[in-house]
Formats: C-alpha cells, structure tokens, sequence
C-alpha cells in the first residue's frame, strides 16, 4: 500500500467516525437545576407576563417542554428526597420540609415523619458513582436532621458539595468574602454560578452529574440590586407578576443557567451533556391575607402548602442533544420521582435490580425520544401536615385528566376535571360521585402500599389558639 493510499483512507476513517472532542465520552454528562419555590408561569416562555428568563427560553426552544410536569410534594424537602430515591415522599415518612411546623392546637395531630434522609436510603449520586460518574452538589440541601450539621450531601454519595460561605445574610455574602472574591455584587446565586462553572471546568474529561440547587425565589425576598433598580423601571400594573425584587431573583437564576450552559461550550462537552430545569414546589403566593411580596401561579390555584395546581405543578424542560426534538412539547404527567429512574437509565445503569429497591418513579426516556411506550399510571400525593401558606392535612391522585383531592379533616372530597378546568374552579365531587369513589379507593390502596403515616384526631384541639397560631406564622 502507498503512503499516499494510507492517508486516503486514514482521512476517510476520520471522517467515518464522530470526531473526539475535548472530555468526550460514551456516558452524557447530567446537568440538573433546581429552582426554590418556582411556580408553574415562573419563566417567559412557561406564561410569565414579567419576569425575564431568555437563557430558560432558548433551552425550551432547544429541548423537550413538559406542560404537566410535577413535585412530588407541595413543599421542598420532600421533592428534594425523591429527587434522590426516585421514591414517594410518603413511601420515605419524609412529608414536610424540614423541621416543619409546630401546630399543637390544630384539629388533626399529625404522625411523627422522618426529619432527614435515611444513610440506609440508596441515593440517585451514590448509583451515579458506581457507573463511573463523579458527583457535584451546589446550593441547597434541606435533607440534613435537625442537629446535625454533617449530615449534607457528601454523606450521600457526592464527591463535591459547596454553599453559602460563612457569613452570608439571606442571599447577601459577607464583605470579606465579596473582598476575597473581588465581586461587587456580592450575590449568592452568582457566587453558586462561579463554583458551577469552575467544578465543570475541572471535570470536563469524565463523565459527571452536577445538581446546582438554587435558593431563589424562596423567602427572603431579596434581589441583586441591579436587577431590582432594572425591573422597577419596567412594573407595570395590569402585569399578573409585579413584584421588581422577585422578578430580580428569577432573572439572577436564569443568568446563572446561561452561564453553565456557556460553560458547558467552551469546555467543548454541550453536545454531550443532558440538561434538567424544574422546581420543588409551585411559588409561594401568600401568607395568611399576605400576597403582594409574593408571586402568582395564575391560572392555576394558590400555591406551595396547597393541594391544588399552584401549589405542585412546575416548569420542567429537558434537553438532550440527540435525542430531545427542539421545540419539543410533551403534556404527559410526569412527576420529581422520576428523575433518579431517568438519570440511571441515561448511564446505562440497571435500577431496581442493582439498587434491591422499590423505584416508584418511571424512566423518562421513552418521552424524550417521543417514543410511544410510555406506561399510563396514576400519580399521587400525601401530605399529612399543615402549612403557613396553604391548607391542612390532604391526599391527592392524578389519574388521566382527573384529579381528586381528599382532605384529612372530616374525609372531604374535591374532584376536577384538569382538561377543561386546570385552574380547580369547579368541584365535580358531587355530580360524578362514581369518578370520585373510584380514585378514593386508588388513593387508599396506594397509601397502604407505601405505608403513608396518617393524622389522627388532636385531643388537644383548640380553634381559637389554632387561629392566633396561625396568624403568627
């Protein structure tokens, strides 16, 4: 053979086979953000007449939209866990954020949950690990027991973790800090972007699972004070969404987005990295009569610590280069518990064989492959508690377009008809009584199942205590 021949086909091997890029790899890296009390119009291009969110935008144009995806809780820790097992906050007894709410005068006593993640819970980091990924953490936890301290991410399967540096005031870093950084702004969700974007750096040659969890828009309510003078100029009233400081915590998490995804550029691994955006609950929309200082999840009704839409329906959207069709839009009723299965079956890792666990959660990949082999199943919710910004003790179940909503003071029944009526106006509990009884039962034999703890009448009731309670919260 001539050289010359060799070159010839030397070049047209090359040109056979992907080229190797910089960090390539068989495995897709995993980018997950989690956004804190996000509702459902939180972002422009899911309904938000005001808040600015083009880096969230582009990556809806770019990837898989879901229209109906959820939490698996009306409040944080309990998605957080799920996140992580890929199992019902109910199957976990982790029901409420932790440490939750004190009611001793409340009509219901509520069980005595679990206030952390079990070390004996096999985490979605921990199976990532076996398959060769290294696993980074950033931002928030709120998985740790009370009292103890050391009990965060790195106890559960991540090599990395990293959050607020000492010293910080809400989202405010201290003035040493701001010195050591050499930052003017001083602003936490950009000191969380700065270690995102370093840690990507430096792990760009192997497979990794980065989960940066904003604080943002959770109380407080404090935004960069660029961002706040900027959106000030630009309220107007008519607007559903108006609050300038919130608007300013929204746009300061979608600048964080844009630059990991920029990151991911010029790292040279875009082409290669699966990206998450959701939320833990819907926004926060009031306190007890309290609602300017908050947001609105209009169309749908209340917010976190409720039963309805608001308060467990979130943005979601996906992309994967390769497979998600740009544009993409999936109104399939997904839910948090299904991010760990997804995840695994991205890495090419065996679930519930290799973790010996019950997985309530489905892989997604069949939807982002618009393949028609997703399993029809019900979805659920338990929530035995009470909340300052929402409702009592309730179960939930979302069965095709239905949902039912059972309360746990007096068994009151509440059934709606998403299709027509995603903003729950109409309670059709008593006019489709037959609908109603039949997802009470699937809510009963799926509470048995999971062995869901359950609230008991308080002998300690007092009506009038409960109301001033309530209205110190």
């Amino acid at each position: 053979m001539s050289f010359r021949l060799f070159l010839v086909l030397c070049f047209l091997v090359l040109l056979a086979e992907p080229s190797i890029k910089a960090g390539s790899k068989s495995k897709p890296n995993i980018v997950f953000f989690l956004a804190d009390d996000l509702g459902w119009t939180g972002l422009r291009s899911f309904g938000s007449d005001f808040y600015e969110t083009p880096n969230l935008d582009l990556l809806a144009k770019e990837g898989m939209k879901f229209t109906d995806a959820y939490a698996a809780c009306t409040v944080c820790s309990p998605t957080r866990a799920s996140i992580l097992t890929g199992q019902y906050p109910a199957r976990l007894n982790l029901t409420s954020f932790i440490p939750g709410q004190e009611r001793p005068f409340a009509k219901m006593e509520i069980p005595d949950w679990t206030k952390g993640l079990q070390k004996s819970e096999t985490t979605l980091s921990e199976a990532l690990k076996t398959s060769g990924y290294k696993t980074l953490h950033i931002g928030k936890w709120h998985l740790e027991f009370p009292n103890r301290p050391d009990d965060g991410p790195m106890m559960h399967g991540f090599d990395f973790s990293a959050d607020k540096p000492p010293g910080s005031k809400g989202f405010f870093l201290s003035g040493k800090t701001q010195k050591e950084l050499k930052t003017e702004q001083g602003y936490l969700t950009d000191y969380l972007a700065d270690l995102a974007v370093q840690k990507i750096g430096e792990n760009k040659d192997a497979p990794f699972f980065l989960y940066f969890a904003f604080h943002v828009p959770h109380t407080p309510i404090q935004g960069r004070a660029d961002l706040v003078t900027d959106f000030e100029a630009k309220v107007y009233p008519e607007a559903i969404h108006r609050n300038p400081t919130y608007a300013a915590m929204v746009k300061s998490m979608d600048l964080a987005v844009g630059r990991v995804i920029t990151a991911l550029e010029e790292n040279g691994i875009a082409d290669n990295t699966m990206i998450v955006f959701t939320s833990d609950n819907g926004g926060l929309t009031q306190r007890y009569g309290k609602h300017d200082e908050f947001t609105e999840n209009l169309p749908l009704r209340r917010g976190k610590g409720s039963a309805y839409e608001g308060g467990v329906r979130v943005p979601t959207i996906v992309k994967w280069p390769g497979c998600t069709i740009p544009g993409s839009v999936s109104k399939e009723p997904i839910s948090s518990i299904d991010w760990m299965p997804t995840f695994l079956d991205v890495a090419d890792f065996e679930t519930e064989e290799s973790l010996a666990k019950v997985i309530d959660g489905v892989s997604l990949v069949p939807l982002l492959e618009q393949k028609n082999e997703f399993p029809e199943r019900d979805i659920f919710w338990h929530f035995p508690h009470y909340h300052a910004g929402g409702d009592g003790p309730y179960s939930a179940i979302r069965s095709g377009d239905w949902k039912l909503i059972e309360r746990h003071e007096g068994t009151i029944l509440e059934l709606y008809d998403l299709g027509s009526d995603p903003g729950e106006t109409k309670n059709l509990s008593t006019t489709n009584t037959a609908k109603a009884h039949e997802l009470q039962d699937k809510l009963a034999i799926w509470r048995e199942e999971v062995e869901a703890q359950m609230t008991i009448p308080n002998p300690d009731f007092d009506a009038e205590r409960e109301l001033e309670l309530r209205r110190r919260k």
